[in-house]
């Protein structure tokens, strides 16, 4: 025995002496090659950091130099102060530039306006850096971000004689061109470390060799020490150790080995196979000399993982060295650990499954697909109605509504989905939404509050299979939704406290996304509501266009398109489309008060290019009232299209502001979209809007939308054009045939970003309809005006209207021929109403006043205003027009109302 020991012992010896440890030489070697190494890296990292210091230093010094010389150069004040002062420093900071070896000399006034710079075109805009420090006296040196690039500059002031600062003058040089002169020193330094490595790596080398030779390695003592301190481990470490000859014998066998095996006291020098003590499959692993990895092997009442690998020195066989860990407590908790590992996976999956939209039932759908069948046979969700509807729930189990079902069968006896369920204060749900905890119930079969909810139904559930029961109310934010109910057939084992703590917290990541789903849906349907209430209900009454419009919101809420049709003087009418970038309730209260502007603009007559002018200024407004207001982003960007139809000429203006281009169906089916100015969006002011005329055909239709309409992610917005243009390329459709038919082909699901679209067909006022008189600037005239007016009227069967059409007219032509020029024009339109028009060559308009008891005057646009139901001016290229407005007789309305077609009624979406 103790001779095997000893052998075993002198055979380990030499092999560690064959491994040849790292001797003291090495070690002194590798100490010393570490200490000349971070040496040289440290010489060369302060010799490149001072090569950088000096370099900016000398930049400084050299664009200081630059600057004071220029600035204090003779004639500086005066050029300064000269009428062009670009003209003449330009030439002569350049010339400085290349003399002083600087990449720029910058000339600016007080205020930091450029006279000069190497890019002409940055001369005259904003000097980029500090000017304060330069304006009070003082030379200021900084690193900027400027036009170059980054750079370093001086900012030295320009003083008149008066000592008063009149300019600055700016030197500098891009740092590349700095860091490009250090990069020349790099090589030198990096080869002369490399040099003084080298050498130093040497000599230590040459140390250690002559070190190695002087200590022969590692001596007796230290071996000795080595090797009792081999022993000790072998001896104290808690996992068995066995080596086996390659002959079958024992060698070796540590104090946890003898433990784990029962090996009897003088197991070591045995044959493997003739230890009684030894399951046959483990002495047959040991001497078999094969490989293994974590196999697992009984001993007595233990299971124990062997490993075992080959020895060998110099190619020779050895035997084999195995170790051996008990693992009977490890594989009890195995069990515990797939159960916990299952449930982390299936709370994962929750995270990531539950929660993928902001719909309410669709987040209770996916809390009971989760669960199914990981953690229970059928999962049930119910819901207070409120919830389903964005409101507070009642906290009450009253009018719960069954909102998911999910389930391994689906001939269940549950609760369908979309029963309304009112759960007794003895049952178990009820009980847990009035506390707020769950409630397990592991045998339903004996649980008589839960049967007497519905005794034949509860009864039908039991002969079922569904045996186990446990109720989670949802709960988020102190609040409880509803009920998440977990049932368990005769497949599963009833629940338990653990399965309670994995449910709560299963359902309160989904309690959580519900809650937000709920929010979601009260604040969108609030946001909805708003939108709706801002864009118009209907749309009004006229006859010179026959509208149709549609309006789709988006899939993610509420934005900021709007239509609008709004009735103008002398029978005109003026269609409007804009456009609100972003989404949410700022778009659309953005929204309602551009188009409350473009209500008001109206209302003053103005031309389509001034209308947009005004708005244009408003956004802006509104941009900054909101940015110093704080209130979080202002209009992000605004479009909108002004169209004015007039009705007796057949002509049409429009200007747009960032918007698409209309398309114009013609009678004959062809389709284009004319050319419109194209003027910035509003808000960015700067530019004048421009208008274009169209003359069109009586029945031409003019289409308006929004950008949903023809952009998507799919396809360029040329092939929505086409598609549009494909979709009205169709003679013979109404406007509102054409809005199901474009809707059709652009967007055939739901749009993702909301569209509105205006389709209006032309009409014309007949020749009939229409009287015009030219008036001579003469009294006299008045009266002959008065009877040709009395005449038309009686013609048109308007006889009622004579007296105060006559007393409108004779008013506006007597201020026209007093305070006018010519020519002046009387018209009379006979519509819906009867419109008196009389137009001259002033631009000068007359105001509404309340003339005084012993005033001779200023009665007269009184008495029209009294009379008439509207009445105002508006300008033209020529002058001005003032209008009255007179509501047809009742007699009338019939034939005259609506020249006998009446307007097709605007629909909507």
């Amino acid at each position: 025995m103790v001779d095997h020991s000893d052998r075993s012992r002198s055979g380990s010896a030499r092999s560690l002496s064959g491994k040849g440890p790292r001797s003291v030489a090495g070690q002194v070697f590798i100490l010393q090659a570490v200490v000349i190494v971070l040496l040289v890296a440290g010489a060369v990292v302060a010799l490149v950091l001072q090569s950088f210091h000096d370099a900016e230093t000398e930049a400084e010094r050299r664009s200081v130099a630059a600057a004071e010389t220029f600035a204090h150069s003779p004639g500086i004040v005066q050029a300064i102060q000269s009428p062009d002062p670009s003209k003449v420093l330009q030439p002569l900071t350049e010339v400085a530039r290349k003399l002083a070896g600087v990449d720029f000399i910058v000339v600016t006034d007080a205020h930091g306006t450029r006279y000069t710079h190497p890019r002409p075109e940055l001369i005259g805009k904003q000097f980029v850096g500090t000017i304060k420090p330069a304006l009070a006296g003082h030379v200021h040196v900084e690193n900027v971000q400027g036009p170059l690039g980054h750079e370093v500059q001086a900012i030295v002031p320009v003083n008149a004689p008066d000592k008063t600062v009149v300019g600055l003058v700016a030197a500098g040089l891009k740092v590349e061109n700095i860091s490009n002169a250090v990069d020349k020193q790099l090589m030198f330094i990096f080869v002369s470390g490399a040099a003084a490595l080298g050498l130093a790596t040497g000599g230590a080398a040459l140390v250690a060799k002559r070190l190695r030779r002087q200590t022969h390695g590692l001596d007796p003592a230290q071996m000795t020490r080595m090797y009792e301190h081999h022993d000790a481990v072998l001896h104290a470490v808690r996992e068995g150790v066995l080596i086996v000859g390659h002959d079958g014998r024992l060698l070796l066998a540590n104090d946890e080995a003898e433990r784990l095996l029962d090996l009897p006291p003088d197991a070591q020098g045995r044959p493997v196979k003739e230890l009684k003590s030894l399951d046959p499959a483990t002495a047959e692993l040991l001497v078999s000399g094969r490989v293994a990895t974590d196999e697992m092997y009984l001993a007595g009442d233990r299971m124990l993982v062997v490993n075992q690998r080959r020895t060998a020195r110099n190619g020779s066989p050895l035997g084999t060295v195995a170790t051996l860990r008990d693992s009977t407590q490890l594989l009890a908790l195995t069990g515990k650990v797939e159960t916990t590992n299952e449930r982390l996976r299936l709370l994962y999956d929750a995270g990531v499954g539950i929660g993928t939209t902001l719909d309410v039932t669709r987040t209770a759908e996916e809390l009971a697909e989760t669960a199914v069948p990981r953690f229970a046979d059928f999962v049930t969700v119910d819901l207070a109605a409120p919830v389903l509807h964005g409101e507070e729930p009642t906290g009450t189990a009253v009018g719960l509504r069954r909102t998911a079902v999910s389930g391994i069968r689906d001939d269940h006896p549950l609760y369908p989905c979309g029963a309304l369920i009112t759960f007794l204060p003895s049952t178990p749900q009820a009980r847990g939404f009035a506390t707020g905890r769950s409630v397990v119930v592991r045998d339903l079969s004996s649980a008589p509050e839960w049967r007497a909810q519905d005794p034949e139904r509860t009864g039908n559930v039991v002969d079922y299979g569904i045996h186990s029961l446990l109720t989670t109310p949802l709960q988020a934010r102190g609040v409880v939704l509803g009920l998440a109910n977990f049932w368990r057939s005769r497949e599963a084992g009833a629940f338990d406290e653990e399965d309670r703590s994995l449910a709560e917290e299963l359902v309160a990541r989904a309690a959580v996304s519900i809650d937000n789903a709920r929010r979601y849906t009260r604040e969108h349907a609030l946001a909805v509501m708003l939108q709706r209430s801002l864009l118009p209900r209907a749309l009004p009454e006229q006859n010179a266009l026959d509208v149709a419009h549609r309006y789709l919101p988006a899939q993610s809420g509420v934005s900021g398109d709007w239509f609008d049709v709004i009735p103008l003087s002398g029978n005109r009418v003026a269609l409007v489309v804009g456009d609100v970038v972003g989404h949410g309730l700022h778009a659309a209260a953005t929204m309602g008060r551009l188009r409350t502007a473009v209500h008001n603009f109206s209302t003053l007559d103005l031309p389509p290019d001034e209308l947009l002018g005004h708005l244009d200024d408003l956004v802006d407004r509104i941009d900054k009232e909101e940015g110093s207001a704080d209130v979080g982003a202002g209009i992000v960007g605004a479009t909108c299209l002004y169209a004015i139809y007039d009705p007796v000429a057949r002509h049409c203006t429009m200007a747009r502001a960032g918007h698409h281009l209309p398309a114009l169906v013609h009678p004959d089916g062809s389709v284009e979209f004319p050319e419109l100015p194209a003027g910035p969006p509003l808000g960015l002011g700067g530019m004048p809007f421009k208008t274009a005329e169209l003359d069109l055909a009586v029945g031409a239709q003019l289409v308006l939308y929004t950008d949903g309409l023809i952009e998507d992610r799919t396809r360029d917005i040329d092939v929505g054009m086409e598609l549009l243009r494909q979709a009205l390329a169709h003679p013979g459709r109404s406007p509102e045939q054409h809005c199901r038919a474009v809707l059709d082909a652009l967007l055939p699901t739901q749009a993702k970003d909301d569209v509105a679209l205006l389709i209006a067909r032309t009409r014309a006022l007949s020749a009939d309809q229409i009287a015009e008189w030219d008036v001579p600037l003469d009294p006299a005239a008045v009266a002959r005006i008065r009877a040709a007016v009395a005449e038309k009227l009686d013609d048109w069967g308007l006889a009622e209207l004579a007296f105060t059409t006559e007393l409108i007219l004779s008013e506006l032509i007597t201020n026209a021929i007093r305070h006018a020029s010519a020519p002046v024009r009387v018209r009379l339109l006979r519509d819906r109403n009867l419109i008196c028009e009389v137009s001259d060559g002033s631009s000068t308009s007359p105001h509404l006043r309340y003339a005084a008891t012993t005033d001779e005057g200023g009665r007269g646009l009184f008495l029209v205003s009294q009379i008439a139901a509207h009445w105002g001016t508006r300008y033209t290229h020529e002058g001005k027009v003032i209008w009255a407005q007179q509501p047809l007789p009742r007699s009338a309305r019939g034939a005259n109302g609506t020249n006998g077609t009446n307007p097709s009624p605007a629909s909507s979406s």
